[in-house]
């Protein structure tokens, strides 16, 4: 009973945050371009964005999950480490391409053309770090039920 609570605590987790990174994601464009632009490029790219955002939510769950099994009681004596390492990579190659409005004030415009130019494969580069990550994490998972 009380590992079922904790595993639909975790999911509960992950889905916040898909969602909080749906909102991260709108609240930027929009400060940055405003609503109408940040809808065409949501319209524009929203396989990839859903992509990386349930694949944060997953790491996320996955995470909540493992950090519960030791909290348990059965991991004592375990170390675990997961990172929010490749997470952070993923949502920072979704919205890196965004730079490209902000970084002409800052005077970068070698890196704005890269990002505007590779845009599409740094959304790829985020998929890959969120199945790497969610990878980890569940071997992590995998690895600590067979000790």
């Amino acid at each position: 009973m009380i590992m079922q609570k904790n595993i639909l605590k975790s999911i509960s987790y992950g889905i916040s945050a898909a969602f909080m990174l749906f909102a991260v994601y709108f609240v930027i464009l929009t400060l940055v371009s405003g609503w109408a632009f940040a809808q065409d490029q949501f319209g524009t790219y929203w396989y990839f964005i859903v992509s990386l955002a349930v694949g944060f939510g997953i790491q996320i769950a996955l995470y909540n999950h493992i950090r519960n099994l030791v909290r348990g009681g059965r991991g004592i004596g375990k170390i675990v480490g997961v990172s929010g390492t490749t997470s952070t990579a993923a949502m920072i190659s979704c919205c890196a391409h965004y730079l490209v409005n902000l970084v002409p004030i800052i005077g970068v415009t070698g890196a704005i053309t890269f990002i505007a130019q590779y845009q599409t494969e740094l959304f790829w580069i985020g998929i890959l770090f969120n199945l790497g990550g969610i990878a980890y994490i569940a071997n992590r998972i995998i690895k600590f039920h067979k000790s």
